[in-house]
């Protein structure tokens, strides 16, 4: 994938629309309800509707390779028995003789079976590969097992020497079983593809009428009202009208405890209900809901090639050459050598056995499916492969403040008249009458404090958002402004109380443009991001504080947490030129954000990732989405990240490493020492290593655990 190319492209598309896109500054950024809405029901119209599969196309496909290669290996090995019995070398070893007439031919009747039917798939293999002139490993499998078998059919008709059928039978069968590992543990760890596919109820509770009437999920329609019964699946993503429960959302979000939901919360499609019975209104369903963008942006993830993995294609294709190069060069120099032509032909066939690099082949897409999988179980949803890979460069991350490293639940904890002829009720009754437009969490803090206090909201007109400043409207015949700190900052207009004075978030309220007095927010650090800035420190990555918010509330924050230094009175659009400064500097930089309002930075960063985005996964320019918005998990995040890395590397050098020293004796460089590897060692010990190669893989998934 060409991060930077798609960065671009996804940057430039935000920032055409960043006038038009409400909540772009997070620290006093007021989003309308309509463009939520809208910016909820964005449609993925790519995307397959997976509601109602109980198995993927891909899987059906991999299931029949699976039972294929293990009905070939079950009957070849069958074989393989007589075939044995009959060769004379395995005779010799084990000191009994079986003779009779023409047991020759019987010999190379079964040893053609096995070469037919059990290396078909390398034969097939070796036949694509040459007519698309991509030369790989079923190449060097289809040749040796080839050469093998037509040296040794000369042999049984005349030519001189000794034939090794039972090496080719045995390399075939070793050659199967390797291959049904590899594709029963890539099986395995796709499996929670389709386990997440399986979570969707096929039919729901239809409200029509006060009667309720079952129907197929895939009926419903976006606001039809169903109805959720005590223990049943949540059958689509949906806003409860009535009733509250706890919900088990921990297969789609990673969240542990069952989460509370009351009116107006959001569900997802797929979630487990707890004891209270919910009525639902449809958000949206099929190809639209959380988990099939969820299964889409999984598969799209297994499906693309990091960096890595074209490094190992890559080595694949060149050990493959070097294999080939090996076996003609060991040839020649045993012939010239006088040795005889049969010693000569075993030792290349060694040497191309041996250098096989099927593990090669397994090394990193395995790692890919296992990351991938385990990550979306978790919450952690990978958009970008390489991004991900990454995370072993991260130098530094800039962490948004709001909702990330703090609750973001804002409270009103002061409000103080500036224009003696308000008082403070009315002060904030008027803000109410703008904030009332607003979902932001500003605007949620002063609304509940009105509430709280019995105020009555008056209507207003004329409501106009202003981006990263706050809101402004008329209400009662009045202009009112309800505004952060950087109103005055790009008016360049001087107030007698200056936003440092403050230790909390402050808002001012202006009234026909004089300021009446100003509001005091205060957020609460989340426990969890003690533990993550603490994961971070111990793993050398230097943190960040990114706000809007002034230096004080700043350097509060930062030195609670004991994070490395903060950027105060950050606007929106000095976001990405902060990420820019910190990149210039060579820092590898990760930023976390909200996935919208921090679009430019999140398209900037080295890795972006975007936090707590819920049910809107497909609208985002992040690398990587976190379901939940505990820090911690970005703390997780980064460590999953490098310890996946790490295994792709241990499988590289697995896989292709141990050539380093067992091609040299396959070709018999120790041969006056007593040291020599036959066709069928060198079988096993490819085998081997694509055995440690799956097992290394699967360990991965502990990392998370």
């Amino acid at each position: 994938m060409m991060k930077n190319h798609k960065k671009h492209q996804n940057y430039q598309k935000k920032e055409d629309n960043l006038n038009d896109t409400p909540g772009h500054d997070k620290e006093h950024d007021h989003q309308p309800h309509e463009d939520h809405t809208n910016h909820q029901g964005h449609k993925n119209p790519d995307h397959d509707d997976h509601a109602g599969h109980g198995e993927s196309g891909h899987d059906k496909h991999a299931g029949h390779n699976v039972a294929d290669f293990w009905k070939r290996f079950i009957i070849s090995t069958i074989v393989t028995v007589p075939v044995l019995a009959l060769s004379q070398m395995i005779q010799d070893w084990l000191g009994f003789e079986l003779a009779f007439t023409g047991d020759k031919y019987v010999l190379a009747i079964l040893s053609t079976f096995i070469f037919a039917y059990g290396g078909f798939p390398f034969l097939k293999g070796l036949y694509d590969e040459v007519k698309d002139k991509a030369i790989g490993m079923m190449t060097l499998i289809g040749v040796a097992i080839t050469v093998a078998w037509a040296y040794s059919v000369a042999i049984t008709f005349g030519l001189e020497g000794m034939d090794f059928y039972w090496e080719m039978a045995t390399l075939i069968d070793i050659m199967l079983i390797g291959h049904y590992f590899e594709m029963k543990s890539v099986m395995g760890a796709s499996r929670s593809l389709e386990l997440l596919v399986k979570m969707m109820p096929s039919t729901a509770h239809l409200l029509k009428n006060d009667t309720t009437e079952d129907v197929k999920v895939s009926e419903l329609k976006k606001d039809d009202i169903v109805m959720v019964k005590p223990g049943e699946k949540v059958p689509v993503d949906g806003i409860i009208i009535d009733g509250e429960s706890y919900v088990d959302e921990s297969m789609l979000t990673g969240e542990s405890k069952p989460v509370k939901k009351t009116k107006d919360a959001d569900v997802i499609g797929g979630a487990i209900n707890g004891n209270g019975s919910l009525t639902i209104k449809v958000v949206s369903t099929g190809k639209d809901s959380y988990l099939s963008k969820v299964v889409k942006l999984v598969e799209d993830a297994q499906k693309i090639k990091s960096k890595t993995q074209n490094f190992a294609d890559r080595a694949a294709k060149v050990l493959t050459f070097v294999a080939l190069g090996g076996g003609s060069i060991t040839l020649t120099v045993w012939l010239l050598l006088g040795f005889p032509f049969v010693f000569a032909l075993e030792r290349m066939v060694t040497v191309m056995v041996i250098s096989c690099p099927h593990a090669l082949g397994l090394a990193v897409p395995l790692v890919v499916a296992i990351s991938t999988s385990v990550s979306a179980q978790k919450g952690f949803l990978i958009r970008n492969r390489t991004a991900f890979e990454n995370a072993r460069l991260i130098t530094t991350i800039i962490f948004d403040k709001t909702g990330t490293l703090t609750k973001g639940s804002h409270e009103l904890q002061e409000v103080v008249v500036l224009d003696k002829q308000y008082e403070e009720n009315e002060l904030l009754r008027l803000a109410a009458g703008i904030e009332q437009h607003s979902e932001h969490y500003i605007a949620a803090g002063l609304m509940r404090k009105a509430k709280e206090l019995k105020i009555q909201t008056p209507k207003s007109e004329k409501f106009n958002y202003l981006p990263g400043q706050g809101l402004e409207g008329i209400v009662e015949g009045k202009d009112i402004k309800v505004v952060g700190p950087n109103y005055f900052k790009e008016k360049n207009i001087n107030i007698a109380e200056t936003k440092d004075d403050f230790t909390g978030t402050v808002v001012y309220i202006l009234i026909n443009e004089s300021v009446a007095g100003h509001f005091t927010f205060s957020d609460q650090i989340r426990e969890e991001s003690f533990g993550a800035i603490q994961i971070l420190k111990e793993a050398g990555i230097k943190n960040l504080l990114l706000t809007g918010d002034n230096e004080k509330v700043a350097k509060k924050v930062s030195e609670e947490l004991k994070m490395d230094d903060f950027l105060a009175n950050v606007l929106p659009h000095d976001k990405l030129k902060k990420v820019k400064e910190l990149q210039e500097k060579g820092e590898f930089v990760a930023m976390t954000g909200d996935g919208v309002n921090d679009a430019p930075a999140l398209a900037q960063a080295d890795v972006g990732i975007a936090v707590g985005s819920g049910t809107d996964v497909a609208a985002e320019t992040a690398d990587i989405i976190l379901v939940n918005s505990n820090p911690k998990d970005i703390a997780s995040l980064i460590i999953f990240g490098r310890a996946t890395y790490r295994k792709m590397i241990q499988n590289l050098w697995w896989a292709a490493g141990y050539n380093v020293v067992a091609i040299p004796l396959a070709a018999g460089v120790l041969y006056h020492w007593g040291v020599l590897l036959s066709p069928a060692i060198g079988a096993v010990l490819m085998s081997l290593s694509t055995i440690v190669v799956a097992f290394n893989a699967q360990l991965l998934r502990r990392q998370m655990n």
